[in-house]
């Protein structure tokens, strides 16, 4: 089952306009677009994105609506649609970021350790590089760099070493296989989680450059917004919150001038109006996964002529 993770509040934060335009980043199973498209009028529009073509065909039990089209495409590629339609303006943004429950659920997307399935983790598995080929071609050195930057993994070190002499003798393949690498070489150092976890993670992220997507979104998208537009993001860990909350605090700071100077700074064009939600405990209760999940909320607040 698929669970829309603080669905009621993401839709409230961003204040739709029932005529206005909305940007779903991360379509998933629908969760979201289906919401906002129960509060939009018959003139009002929305465009949904995502990489996983299992995503986009799940897309058509919306295609009838034609208030609502969607792209297999990542968010990051959003800056090009919107300028191409819409007069080049979007009402509001919704990202949720991170992996869903139907492609952790699939055992032959090779997200999990906890099925014995081909190392893939691509969020388009219809295309790119796969965790294998990342896994068995990449240098100590690029292992290293991914596991630590991406996994925060204290071991990159060691499990990388590791990983290139294994795969000398044959080629790592498989989840279980390289969680069983990890788990032989750095043991259970953690309660109810997986040695593997943290390195699983870090190469999710590398072979769909989800960072890389996100931080081209948030360079592109909010100059985008219509005066009073919002963008919402729903973030699972630390790496994405901080480029999110990093991002947000300098769109909406106001420069200083020096103190000689006899005027009043200039204000900014956007204001965050949330930080840090987190989930209530019913949804705690209802799906353990919001647990990790932070969200943010930025708001266009004038628009400067230049």
């Amino acid at each position: 089952m698929h669970y829309s993770v603080l669905l009621n509040e993401s839709i409230q934060l961003l204040n739709i306009n029932p005529n206005g335009v909305y940007l779903d980043g991360t379509f998933g199973r629908g969760g979201h677009s289906q919401e906002i498209l129960a509060k939009l009028s018959p003139s009002g529009k929305l465009i949904a994105f995502d990489k996983d073509p299992e995503a986009i065909n799940y897309a058509d039990k919306f295609k009838s609506d034609n208030r609502f089209q969607i792209c297999h495409a990542s968010f990051a590629s959003a800056e090009k649609i919107i300028k191409s339609n819409f007069a080049g303006q979007v009402d509001g943004v919704l990202l949720d970021l991170g992996i869903s429950s139907p492609q952790v659920g699939n055992p032959e997307r090779g997200f999990s350790f906890r099925y014995d399935a081909p190392l893939d983790m691509r969020m388009d598995n219809s295309s790119g590089l796969s965790a294998a080929d990342f896994i068995n071609s990449a240098s100590e050195e690029e292992l290293i760099k991914v596991f630590w930057e991406y996994g925060e993994e204290k071991f990159s070190r060691k499990i990388a070493k590791a990983i290139v002499n294994d795969r000398q003798i044959k080629s790592i393949e498989t989840t279980l296989e390289l969680a069983g690498l990890i788990e032989r070489l750095i043991g259970r150092r953690e309660v109810n989680k997986h040695p593997a976890t943290r390195v699983f993670q870090a190469i999710r992220i590398h072979v769909n450059n989800e960072l890389g997507d996100l931080i081209e979104f948030l360079d592109t998208v909010p100059q985008l917004l219509k005066l009073g537009g919002r963008i919402v993001i729903i973030s699972f860990h630390s790496l994405e919150d901080r480029i999110v909350k990093n991002k947000f605090n300098q769109l909406s700071s106001v420069k200083e001038l020096p103190k000689w100077v006899m005027a009043n700074p200039e204000e900014s064009e956007y204001k965050v109006i949330a930080k840090k939600i987190k989930a209530t405990e019913k949804e705690l209760a209802e799906n353990a996964r919001s647990r990790s999940a932070v969200m943010r909320c930025l708001e266009r607040v004038s628009v400067k002529n230049n």
